[in-house]
This record gives C-alpha cells, structure tokens and sequence, in this order.
C-alpha cells in the first residue's frame, strides 16, 4: 500500500463517528501488532532498487534515441539500426541482432511492414539485444549506448534545431493533455509549430498547412467509400480550405498518400496536372509552388487521414521543403497522432462512462446524483479534476462540453475526490448530510483514470440489490475503460471493436460496455 492508499482504507475502515479514545487506542494497537520481516523489509527494497534502476535507464535510452532522432521526426528507421548494430562484437553480435530483431517482429507485428522504431520499441530491441549475451544485462546495455553513441554525430547548430524542434512537437502533446476533449488546442499547436520551424529553419518561405481527417463517405457514396474532410488550416486559408471535403474521385494527390502510405512531395505544382486547387479565385499564373502531402498514422500504422503544406503564397520559384524540414513534418504528424488519440481516448472514455450511467439509473432509485470526473495534468505536477458529466435523480445527464475545472486548493468540501484520485481507491464520506461514494476508473497502471462521485442521499448504504446492480456497472465500465486504453498501445494488435477511422465514433465505445455485460451474463448462466 502508498500512504494514500494505505491512510484511504484507515479512513474507510474507521468511518466518520469514531471517538478520539478509540481511535488512538486503533493505533497504538497497529503499531504494535504490525511487524515487517527481514525478508518483507529486502523485497521491499529490492523492488524499489528495480524501480529506479528502470527509470535510469528508461531516461538513458531515451537520451540516446533523440541524439539519434536528429530531426525529431518522432522514430528511426530499423535498417539503419540494424546496419550500426551489425558490426557490435563481430559474428556473435550478428546472431543476436537476428534472434532480437525476430522477437521484436513478433512482439510489435506492425514492424516488419513499416520498418520504424518508436522510443519504446528501439528500448525494447536494445534489451532483448542484451539479453542474448553473457554477462549482466546491465554491463550489455552501457556497451551499446556508448557504442550507439559513439556512431552518431551532431553539431552545435543542429543540436539547437533539434531541442527547437522537440519543444515544439511538446507543445502539441501538452495541448492534448490540457484541452479536455477539444480538438482546436491541438490543431492552433500544430499550424504553430509548422510557422516557426519555418521562420527558424525553413528560409521563412509562405506557406499554407492544413490537416484533413478521413470520414465515411455517406452523403456522396457514389464519389468513394472514404472523403476527407478538412478540419484545420493556416488562418488566412479558412475561406477556401476549412470544412471542404475531398472526395476519391477529385483531382489531388492526398488518396496516393494514404493509399502508398508515405508521403508525397510535389516540387512544381503547374507541372503535375493533378492537383486540386481550393480557392479557384487563385489566377493560373500564380498557380506554382510545392506540394507536400504526409499521411497521418494512428499507433498500429494505420491511416487516418493526411498533413498538408504547399507553397503557392511564395513568390519565389526556389521555395521547396528540404529533406531536413520534411523529416521534422514527420515528426509533426507523430505528435499530432497522439494528440489526436489521446482525445479520442478521453471521448471514448466518457462515451462509457454515459452508457453505464444509462444503464444503472432505472436499476437504482436511490441514488440522488451521479457526478463524473476525469484528471486533468497541471502545472508543476499537480493535477485538477474536470467535471464532465452531471446526472441528476431522473437519470438526465448534462455533458459539460468545456469541462468545468476543480482545483484543490479552492474545493475543500470536494478534497475527498482529490483523496480517491491520490489513493486510486473508493472513498465513502458525508458532506452536510449526504453520503457520498467516490470510485476510482483506473489507467493501465492503476492511476486514476477518472472518478463517478456518487451521491446516496441521507441514507447510509444502498438497497442490497441497487448496491450489486451498482457494482456490477462500475466492474463493467472499469473492463471497457481498460480494453480502450489496451488497443491504443502500439504493441497491441488492432480489431474491429475500434478501428482507426472510427475510432472517434463515440457509438463503439458505448458498445464495449454492453459486450462485457454480456459477457459476464454468459458466463453467470
């Protein structure tokens, strides 16, 4: 147990009404009845060994991927690893590279198609290299940092570009974590850090960017499957650009993109002869420029939908995207991905959260309100709380769609969510006479995730069967909650429950949850 967790279960076990008398006699009887072992008292201290040990060399191989990712494109390539990596300790380092690249294949499928190393997968193959040698793990891995690092070079100035750059790039991630599920955050950080790349490494050229998402085509099914609709752009291009929709059988290059997977480099536009162009105001002469048209990738390597830049406001017929700026675009559309998902996330999370609310309300009167929560990151690693959903005792819900922020230090009445967000345990308390329980949903890693703060009224304890009916939905919205946080990691395979392009369909998420309803019904019978 954390302290938290461990002063959390005190307080839930003492409950409110305990006498002062009592309750140092409780501790005076734990301090002396509890006794670690020598064997408890090592563990412990073995496992908080390993623990720091992970992080060092987490932040070690991390160090050594970004020396690497010079251009902060966000992955290296596996063939250039492996091609350094082959000349390691000679023939027997050849054997191992092949039997650790054979496992990596196998513990990341979508590799051996796409040939990219993401930060934990290049940590990932630098263990199981180490593990094929004799000798500490730990000796095999220094080896081949110092080895990695003694093969790559960089320059002052590219230094500085690339800590540049990096910044940047963060600025998309921390717009994700901060903006609730709003997508505009994300979309002002992108076309920001795209202008200033371009006026600090890219010769300050004119450019247009934009970001357009894949969609089922149901209005025009006749024209594709699939559109794309453009949901973000440089400010001056609104008029022509924002909410246009590209359809499979339009002029353009952006399906070539998605459907080769890589991007596409148009270096004179007025010579291609399939390019759309939006403001049809634009005179033919003044129709010249670069095009560039990346695809977006979600975690599996699966596109949905692309970044765009051209050059046509530039003036100048030597305005052309270099290899250098093109990699860092790469490392742009990365960083949008997990922007982008990580909402999704949060909307599918509160997706469920809706669906079992639905679900519980007509099976238990006596609950008066049901409030739900999702942790937010803020400054200086404190967090808030954002309140997202209100259900009031008819089962009417209002989503907040700017989530309204509880900090601690101004919501005393409200510190026990703070207390179940610390612990990652149920908290009971009562505030004025209304009893509340606060249930934790948990990340991958047992972090609060999110909380249902819900209120029983005046009355001590649910009915016996609203209480089992109660368990049932929080048990349910947990597993949906973790199936949804599982298929976003890039290891995990993909399936239909969420695929890529609907994976913002918030009806798929809702759907999680009755599958494991079912499931638990079918394994009850």
């Amino acid at each position: 147990l954390t302290l938290p967790q461990f002063v959390q279960l005190m307080d839930n076990f003492v409950g409110e009404d305990i006498a002062l008398p009592a309750l140092k006699r409780l501790t005076a009887f734990i301090k002396r009845e509890y006794e670690q072992t020598e064997e408890e008292k090592i563990k412990l201290l073995e496992k908080v060994r390993h623990m720091s040990h992970m992080a060092q060399r987490k932040q070690l191989l991390e160090a050594l991927f970004e020396k690497w990712d010079s251009n902060a494109c966000g992955f290296l390539e596996l063939e250039e690893v492996l091609d350094v990596l082959s000349t390691f300790k000679g023939s027997m380092g050849k054997k191992a590279l092949m039997k650790a690249k054979e496992q990596l294949c196998s513990r990341y499928p979508q590799l051996s198609r796409v040939g990219k190393l993401s930060p934990k997968a290049f940590q990932t193959f630098l263990e199981l290299i180490a593990s094929k040698f004799p000798g500490t793990e730990d000796e095999t891995i220094d080896n081949l940092v110092r080895f990695l690092t003694e093969r790559v070079e960089q320059s002052h100035t590219k230094s500085l570009q690339s800590s540049a750059r990096r910044k940047w790039l963060q600025d998309i991630l921390e717009a994700a974590e901060t903006g609730g599920t709003n997508m505009e955050p994300v979309y002002k950080a992108v076309i920001r850090a795209l202008s200033q790349d371009i006026e600090a490494h890219g010769d300050n050229k004119k450019i247009s960017a934009y970001i357009a998402l894949l969609e089922e085509d149901q209005l025009s099914p006749e024209q594709g499957q699939i559109c794309l609709r453009y949901v973000a752009c440089t400010a001056d291009d609104a008029p022509h650009i924002l909410n246009q929709v590209l359809h499979m059988d339009m002029k353009g290059v952006s399906f070539a993109a998605i459907d080769q997977g890589k991007p596409i480099y148009v270096p004179r536009v007025q010579l291609h002869g399939n390019i759309h162009f939006w403001n049809s105001d634009r005179p033919q002469e003044e129709r010249k420029g670069s095009l560039l048209v990346l695809p977006l990738y979600d975690a599996h390597w699966r596109v949905f939908g692309i970044l765009g830049l051209d050059t046509l406001k530039d003036q100048c017929d030597k305005s052309i995207f270099l290899t250098h700026e093109i990699t860092f675009y790469e490392g742009v559309c990365h960083a949008f991905s997990k922007a982008y998902h990580h909402i999704c996330m949060r909307e599918n999370v509160l997706q469920v959260a809706v669906t079992a609310l639905d679900w519980l309300y007509p099976r238990t009167p006596s609950i008066h309100a049901v409030t739900t929560y999702l942790v937010a990151p803020g400054k200086d690693k404190n967090y808030h709380l954002w309140k997202v959903i209100t259900t009031d005792n008819t089962g009417q819900k209002e989503i907040h769609s700017s989530p309204v922020v509880l900090l601690r230090e101004e919501n005393l009445l409200r510190d026990y969510l703070f207390k179940c967000t610390d612990s990652s345990e149920v908290t009971l308390i009562s505030v004025y006479g209304e009893h509340h329980i606060a249930v934790p949903l948990h990340d991958l890693s047992r972090q609060t995730l999110g909380i249902f703060d819900i209120s029983i009224g005046q009355h001590k304890k649910l009915p016996p069967q609203e209480q089992k009916d109660l368990q049932k939905m929080l048990k349910m919205a947990q597993a949906a909650c973790l199936e949804i946080l599982q298929r976003s990691l890039e290891e995990t395979q993909p399936t239909q429950m969420l695929e890529a392009r609907g994976v913002a369909d918030m009806r798929q998420a809702g759907i999680l949850f009755h599958r494991f309803m079912l499931q638990e019904l079918r394994e009850c019978v």
